[in-house]
């Protein structure tokens, strides 16, 4: 039986637009995955704690409020915590090319920024998964 890619997709702090995060996962729902859409204004402890119960595969991080430094970082570190590194932590949204490689080193996945096929993050997500089986 072919394994159903969950996903859970969330809005971090106080940005308030959600389309772009919303478009992405309506494109990962028409690919074939389970898609959680949390919403917004969530905190990164809200996050994690609905990844752990949703069992998701990768959580999808949509920033547009210029926070993907503290964000990401206190997402991991939670995971970290929780024991969840099995879990993807990707994102997307208005991030500089140096802030990208320094979330990249430690150890956010790949970073979407705005005009990025939706292919592509569905590739991704189809790769990574299929490298990386959970228990």
């Amino acid at each position: 039986m072919e394994h159903i890619i969950r996903v859970l997709v969330a809005k971090a702090g106080l940005d308030g637009h959600d389309r772009g995060a919303k478009i992405v996962a309506a494109a990962l729902r028409d690919a074939g995955m389970e898609v959680i859409y949390t919403g917004l204004r969530q905190t990164p402890e809200m996050i994690v704690e609905s990844a752990i119960q949703e069992d998701v595969d990768a959580i999808g991080i949509s920033i547009l409020s210029g926070a993907h430094m503290t964000i990401f970082p206190k997402i991991l570190a939670l995971m970290k915590e929780k024991n969840t590194e099995d879990i993807l932590l990707f994102g997307g949204g208005i991030i500089p090319e140096e802030d990208l490689e320094k979330l990249t080193k430690q150890g956010v996945g790949k970073l979407f920024t705005p005009g990025t096929a939706t292919a592509e993050v569905i590739n991704y997500l189809k790769e990574w998964v299929a490298e990386h089986p959970r228990a």
